[in-house]
């Protein structure tokens, strides 16, 4: 079973970005994301339910230091700890926020190949998982192209507690929670992937595909990759940023 947006350890709960030119970049995913006769998402990128799930923040002075990608947010027992073995194995931290009582909150890291991503705490209180199972406007699939995918996904194993098993195609592998479901995909640079950077590339569903491909043409953005039969393609959007579309149909 394949679904990151699930709660607990090794769940992706949100993700964000903090970009130039914001105004543009709303509109350009708002145009891109709410195609279709029942829009999974709305103009604001909150989804169809009013959930938020992804952010698109201005890059104010305090976040000049975060790198320009879409960070997902995983979820791991213990913040503190996750950064800590961050840094022991090679990665960076950029962000560690803490409360009065000097716990850990959250934090923004990055893995050794240069893939940021946020670690927040486990969240087990969804009554409902199988709620997310449909494309309501939640983060579809997760995936890392990396030079070396071994030491990668052992840093991920690490970090925030995933396991990798073998996936079905390009010698790649899943990252699996505690509970055996898979919630990325982290597979070798080749030629099938050529030109996409090693960052983590979330998957967004779309409710038409071929208008959210003509929407991102049409309003600055870049297509990467078009797996047409596999109604899914990693595009650019005006300012460099990479992100994924999947038909939500």
């Amino acid at each position: 079973m394949r679904n990151p947006f699930l709660h607990g350890v090794g769940g992706v709960l949100s993700a964000d970005i903090a970009v130039p030119e914001h105004e543009r970049e709303l509109r350009f995913y708002s145009k891109v994301l709410t195609t279709g006769s029942t829009p999974l998402w709305q103009d604001d990128l909150t989804n169809n339910q009013g959930t938020p799930v992804i952010g698109l923040g201005e890059r104010s002075p305090e976040y000049e230091a975060l790198p320009l990608q879409w960070m997902p947010h995983i979820q791991v027992s213990d913040v503190a700890a996750s950064a800590d073995r961050t840094l022991e194995l090679g990665g960076q931290e950029l962000m560690h926020a803490k409360g009065d009582d000097g716990l850990s909150q959250w934090a923004v890291l990055v893995d050794p190949a240069g893939a940021a991503f946020g670690v927040i705490p486990a969240v087990d209180d969804d009554p409902d998982n199988s709620s997310h199972s449909n494309p309501i406007g939640c983060i579809s699939w997760l995936s890392l192209v990396a030079s070396d995918v071994s030491s990668i996904c052992e840093f991920y194993e690490q970090v925030v507690g995933w396991s990798a098993a073998p996936a079905d195609k390009q010698d790649g592998f899943d990252m699996r929670r505690p509970d055996g479901v898979a919630a990325a995909e982290i597979y070798p640079e080749n030629d099938e992937n050529e030109g996409i950077p090693s960052v983590w590339i979330l998957s967004l569903p779309v409710g038409d595909f071929e208008e959210s491909l003509r929407q991102v043409r049409e309003g600055g953005g870049e297509i990467i990759k078009e797996e047409t039969e596999a109604g899914h393609a990693v595009i650019k959007d005006p300012v460099g940023v990479y992100i994924a579309l999947q038909d939500g149909n």
